[in-house]
């Protein structure tokens, strides 16, 4: 049977290029394609696909975060995660999230296609130049800091951050999560308490340095 696949990434022509790309493999079957966190939350989990090409930069949620909720819902779909960005920092949390798979986009094509095949057979493909033994080290160097509050954050609460660091209003954001504008208050005072904010910049920064939005947002 053919490997089924989902490509999540914000930008068209990226999309597109990828489609284009591994439509070219004849195991391959691109089932759906998704533009946004949330997007790919919910095709992930009505599809079941046997493997997510996941950009870790996406609105509505980022990369990271989907990847902690489909973990437990969708467990069975292999991730591989298509990115600029480079730093273990940014490896080693989409590692420690579930990703199996992890290519640069400047990489070649054959790196992302080879990591798809990997993935659906259950085997970790990272592309050059990201070294196994430079995660590893920065993962147990990590295990030793103390815990993050971010970490302690629950699925809804990473949601209301993401798209109020995205500068989404109360309303707003009720309405893309369908719940209702106290609720999102509610979660909204919450995760500033627990993780120490005090004002929608401090909120910002805190989005920055976990990876949830880029840093000329």
């Amino acid at each position: 049977m053919a490997t089924s696949i989902i490509l999540a990434d914000d930008h068209p022509v990226v999309r597109r290029g990828m489609q284009a790309l591994l439509e070219r493999e004849r195991d391959f079957s691109i089932v759906g394609v998704a533009a946004d966190g949330l997007e790919t939350i919910r095709l992930v989990e009505q599809l079941k696909p046997d493997v997510l090409v996941l950009d870790l930069m996406m609105p509505g949620l980022s990369g990271l975060e989907a990847m902690r909720i489909l973990r437990e819902s969708s467990p069975r779909t292999r991730v591989v995660i298509l990115s600029m960005h480079s730093s273990n920092g940014f490896i080693a949390q989409a590692l420690r999230n579930g990703a199996i798979g992890y290519v640069l986009k400047d990489s070649t094509e054959e790196n992302l296609v080879r990591a798809v095949r990997e993935a659906a057979a259950g085997r970790r493909f990272l592309s050059p130049p990201v070294t196994e033994i430079a995660i590893n080290a920065y993962i147990e160097q990590s295990k030793a800091a103390p815990l993050d509050p971010h970490e302690t954050l629950t699925p809804r609460q990473r949601e209301v951050l993401q798209l109020a660091a995205e500068g989404k209003t109360n309303a707003e954001i009720a309405a893309r999560l369908n719940i209702s504008v106290r609720t999102v208050e509610n979660h909204r005072a919450t995760l500033m308490q627990r993780l120490g904010l005090e004002n929608q910049a401090e909120l910002i920064r805190h989005a920055i340095r976990h990876g949830l939005i880029p840093w000329d947002e």
